[in-house]
């Protein structure tokens, strides 16, 4: 593999930065304000999608910080790999920018300068661990992300605000500290490095490593990275639910849980390998494993009537999608884990950007009380249903994608009791998403209102439209998506 290095990285980790710093210079001009954001947003994607070509060449793009001990640097890499998450990432935040503007502005939401300062911030820690060279700078942004969004979780400065951000930084830190840590460390005893593989095969250990160790060093990775949200870690998702909307979309979708499940997938291909998963047997236990997140989060999802609620516990389940793919160690189930954080992405931020123009519009939470509001906001329904769809697995939106790929590789694994898992999945992912698109068009208004049609705000609107209809695009035409899925499985 040829190495190319470039400072495109490092420009592309310090826009969010120098984007957060003049958003604070400009919090009393809230257009310049989100200008800073937008500039910001705006030039990082173009620096992420510049480097694209040469990755699908098969090239790997470095640039070398500085280097603490040997083995161990803070070092920027680009891969295909990488490329998944980053050029997502990037991509979402311009959208996330117009929804953020009309949603804090249209309920006039407080300290706007500061969500504004760490969102940016949040986007930094993301895009370096997207760019991580190795263990060690993979853990360093990883936190990053963790400290910089406590305070968008703790946004509304009230007692529910700060309880959910208080579980949701002990249960991140905690957990990072407490397993990942001691885990990287002794990695790095038994190896010398902590520098990533270059193919998913190999991983980083020496042939004659002691297998029950590396085994406990594997159990403290997979749950020691929470923001996977994977049980029975995965209680802070939900509890940070009580933050502003686009917070939610950007734990959701742009960032925070997909920090979690790349870190995660990361350390299983690139650390550990397929090759040392097969003969420890630790890939099909693990699939076993997180099915049990699919499926019990799914249930509890369809006991939910507060639609952020119901939204979260859907994610925690889609979470596991990822690992449970990458899991099987079969060409189609490690494909299509990897798409899916491409796919779960723009379908989970089109759903939580509709859940935030409802509440703007009609202040209204619960599914309960959208009887009949599809007909009053057609766009934002329309937009609902289709991520839903993605979320079910239905053709030709971009989460059918996931689930062919996902059941081919339980085949491949002769996984019977896998495949089941994704049926029922698929099963309760219809039971708990249609009921709330047939409810809002065909169901009554609730007592003593009447359906009107009602103005979505075009701030909001146009973000929403957008990301539904890119998980049709990429649904239909996956193969932009999938050059650099397969690129890294060889």
């Amino acid at each position: 593999m040829e190495v190319i290095h470039t400072s495109k990285l490092l420009i592309a980790l310090l826009v969010p930065l120098v984007g957060s710093i003049a958003v604070m210079m400009c919090g009393k001009k809230p257009n310049v304000r989100e200008g800073c954001s937008l500039v910001a947003a705006l030039t990082m994607f173009a620096i992420v999608a510049s480097m694209i070509p040469a990755v699908l060449a098969g090239k790997k793009l470095l640039y070398p910080m500085f280097q603490i001990l040997p083995g161990v640097s803070v070092t920027l890499r680009a891969d295909a790999f990488s490329m998944i998450f980053a050029v997502v990432a990037s991509f979402l935040w311009i959208l996330a920018v117009f929804y953020s503007a009309g949603y804090m502005r249209g309920l006039e939401e407080h300290a706007q300068t500061r969500f504004n300062a760490c969102f940016a911030l949040a986007l930094f820690g993301a895009i370096g661990v997207a760019f991580s060279d190795n263990l060690f700078t993979m853990y360093l942004f990883y936190e990053i992300v963790s400290v910089c969004t406590y305070p968008l979780v703790a946004h509304h400065q009230d007692d529910e605000g700060y309880a959910g951000a208080r579980k949701y930084i002990v249960y991140l830190t905690t957990t990072a500290k407490g397993m990942v840590l001691p885990a990287m460390i002794l990695i790095y005893v038994l190896t010398g490095t902590l520098d990533f593989a270059n193919n998913v095969s190999t991983g980083i250990f020496p042939a004659d490593v002691n297998h029950t160790l590396v085994t406990i060093l594997y159990i403290l990775c997979l749950l020691g990275f929470a923001k996977n949200g994977v049980m029975p870690f995965h209680n802070w998702l939900p509890g940070a639910m009580v933050a502003p909307t686009p917070v939610s979309a950007l734990l959701h979708a742009v960032a925070v849980v997909k920090v979690g499940v790349f870190s995660t997938t990361r350390v299983m291909l690139y650390v550990f390998g397929v090759n040392m998963m097969h003969s420890l047997n630790l890939g099909i236990p693990t699939a076993y494993f997180v099915s049990f997140t699919v499926l019990t989060a799914s249930i509890i999802a369809l006991s939910k009537d507060n639609l952020k609620a119901r939204l979260a516990y859907s994610t925690v389940s889609q979470l596991s999608y990822i690992i449970l793919g990458v899991s099987m160690l079969t060409p189609s189930g490690i494909q299509g884990g990897l798409v899916h954080i491409a796919n779960h992405a723009f379908s989970k931020i089109t759903l939580f950007f509709c859940a935030g123009a409802i509440y703007v519009v009609t202040h209204k939470k619960n599914i309960s009380e959208m009887g009949g509001l599809g007909r009053a906001m057609p766009w934002t329904f329309a937009a609902f249903g289709i991520a839903s769809l993605s979320m079910i697995g239905a053709p030709p939106v971009a989460g059918f994608v996931t689930k062919w790929y996902l059941l081919m590789g339980s085949m491949e694994a002769h996984q019977v009791g896998l495949l089941l898992v994704l049926i029922a999945s698929t099963l309760l992912n219809v039971g708990y998403f249609a009921p709330i698109t047939y409810k809002a068009f065909f169901g009554k208004p609730p007592e003593g209102e009447t359906i009107t049609r009602l103005k979505e705000p075009l701030a909001m609107t146009l973000p929403i439209l957008t990301a539904a209809i890119i998980s049709v695009v990429i649904g239909m035409y996956p193969d932009f998506i999938m050059q650099f899925v397969k690129a890294v499985t060889g």
